[in-house]
């Protein structure tokens, strides 16, 4: 109530106390009481109307004490960066902030009192969202507590906002509902760095689990924090037997130290490392890979280092046998001029040769050593037409048990003048391939034949032939002197040869056979030991073979 109301109301009733009493008093007149009420009334008067006074001082302190309490919340809640909106019990508006009446787009309605769904008709774009706060209120009168709840507000514009809304019930003491508290911020631009982040986590996650190599995280002590999948897949090793342990037990001892500088140096440098090295496989088998190691740099500062490791193994092996068909092709050309031009005048020589022989008696021993090396250069001279240029080789299909029956016939005279013995168990069935049977003959000559040459007195050389769904595999094993591994990698090389008298060539035409016929040959030593060639070659020449 206004003060203007009090005051009118106090000259009222002083006016009906003054005339009120007065007619009263004349009514019952003359008398000892009314006389005595008569010197009474004015005093009574007084103490009614300072009651008066101090009922209305009160109420006007009471009144500014509220205003002012008004004005602090009203300040306090505009100066929020949430909206924040009082109910009372009946979900009827009390107060908001500037903030929530912009973002409901009702600050030109007169709320209070007001209902959400009242307030609805007077914002046609946000009517649902108003209407469903009621829902949403009701569940928090239910939780009887403190609820969280993220609210989505479509704008006008278009666009999004999140909000993280708080609901706090009030309740009398008897528990009937006294009013209910809302605040609520605006998250959008957290959710939309959470999404960002979350992308991008999985987008590193992506990158990590599904890259084709194989991704280590280390940290700065050298030590496997994490791999992906690749790691089992391409090594046969589970990720979980290395992770934990050090990056340096992941590589061969003699590759250690020039990995270990390149990683140290990603670390002093900051910049990207690239090195090659082994790894044997779970089943033995050598993989080469190629590693790229990267620093994960947060915060200006190097957390960790990235390893990626690219199995180059099958480039590597490609590689070398280009380099080999390369070393033959050229070795091919130049064999075929140099070779035409040496045997005809190598027949002339054996020719006269022969000739001499024939007349003269006494130097007969000369005239056998003359022909003996004419048909060594003419036998060279043939390995040299072989490197040639390919020609057109018709391929039938023969029993491959015999070819290697034909060649150990050949070469057992030799192999008993050395005490060597050669075994070999024909199978019942034929072993029948497409081929070039001369060639083959050739090839197994020339393995069978440094198998021999390789053993000492009272050896074995082993012949093994193992058939399959699409191919063959035939091994040869000696117990000799066997090859070093750097001779081993020089193998099939033209021109070069661990014996005194080789011309290096043997080999060599035995891997241009072998490459001719789509299959491989391994070679697999040890000094002392003894050496094993292990040959596959296709049943159909069409088809091809790969090293086991």
């Amino acid at each position: 109530m206004k003060k203007q109301q009090y005051v009118l109301m106090f000259f009222i009733l002083s006016i009906v106390w003054i005339y009120g009493t007065n007619y009263l008093l004349s009514l019952y007149a003359p008398s000892d009481f009314v006389e005595m009420i008569e010197h009474l009334k004015e005093f009574l008067y007084v103490l009614l109307a300072g009651w008066f006074f101090y009922y209305f001082i009160s109420k006007m302190e009471e009144l500014s004490a509220s205003k002012e309490e008004e004005k602090r919340l009203s300040t306090l809640i505009n100066s929020m960066v949430d909206f924040v909106i009082f109910k009372d019990g009946e979900g009827r508006w009390i107060q908001a902030n500037d903030f929530g009446l912009k973002l409901f787009n009702i600050e030109n309605v007169d709320y209070r009192g007001k209902t959400d769904s009242d307030l609805a008709e007077y914002s046609s774009h946000f009517s649902d969202v108003l209407t469903y706060c009621e829902i949403s209120d009701e569940a928090a009168w239910k939780a009887g507590g403190i609820t969280h709840i993220e609210e989505i507000l479509p704008q006008p514009d278009g666009s999004v906002k999140t909000f993280d809304t708080i609901k706090v019930p009030l309740f009398h003491d008897d528990g009937s509902r006294q009013g209910l508290v809302i605040i609520g911020r605006d998250i959008t631009e957290r959710k939309n760095v959470e999404t960002l982040l979350e992308e991008s986590r999985q987008q590193y996650r992506s990158l990590f689990e599904y890259s084709p190599d194989i991704v280590s995280m280390l940290d700065l002590n050298g030590t496997i924090t994490n791999m992906n999948p690749q790691f089992e897949k391409i090594t046969g090793f589970s990720q979980d037997e290395y992770t934990g342990g050090k990056y340096a037990d992941l590589i061969p001892t003699s590759y250690r130290q020039k990995v270990l500088e390149k990683v140290a140096s990603v670390v002093e440098n900051r910049s990207p490392q690239m090195f090659e090295h082994e790894f044997k496989h779970e089943t033995g088998k050598t993989l080469i890979f190629q590693s790229t190691s990267l620093p994960i740099i947060v915060n200006e500062k190097i957390a960790g280092i990235i390893c990626n490791s690219r199995d180059v193994t099958e480039l590597r092996e490609t590689e070398e046998r280009l380099r080999r068909t390369d070393k033959l092709s050229v070795v091919g050309e130049l064999s075929a001029s140099v070779a035409h031009e040496i045997r005809n005048p190598l027949t002339s020589l054996k020719g006269l040769v022969q000739l001499l022989q024939m007349e003269d008696e006494k130097h007969q021993l000369y005239y056998q050593i003359m022909i003996d090396e004419l048909n060594r250069i003419n036998y060279i001279v043939s390995e040299l037409l072989l490197l040639a240029k390919p020609q057109q080789i018709k391929y039938t299909e023969a029993d491959l048990q015999m070819i290697l029956h034909d060649v150990i016939s050949l070469l057992k005279t030799e192999a008993s003048l050395h005490n060597i013995q050669m075994e070999f168990e024909l199978k019942d069935d034929p072993v029948l391939i497409e081929c070039e049977p001369n060639q083959l003959k050739q090839l197994f000559i020339n393995i069978v034949k440094n198998a021999i040459e390789a053993s000492t007195g009272g050896d074995a050389v082993l012949i093994t032939l193992e058939r399959f769904d699409t191919h063959v595999v035939i091994k040869v094993k000696d117990y000799g002197i066997g090859i070093s591994k750097e001779l081993i990698e020089r193998i099939g090389e033209p021109f070069y040869s661990s014996k005194e008298k080789g011309t290096g060539l043997g080999m060599t035409v035995s891997f241009k056979i072998v490459q001719t016929h789509n299959g491989t040959i391994k070679f697999s030593s040890e000094p002392e030991k003894g050496t094993e060639v292990t040959v596959q070659l296709p049943i159909k020449h069409g088809e091809k073979v790969k090293n086991d």
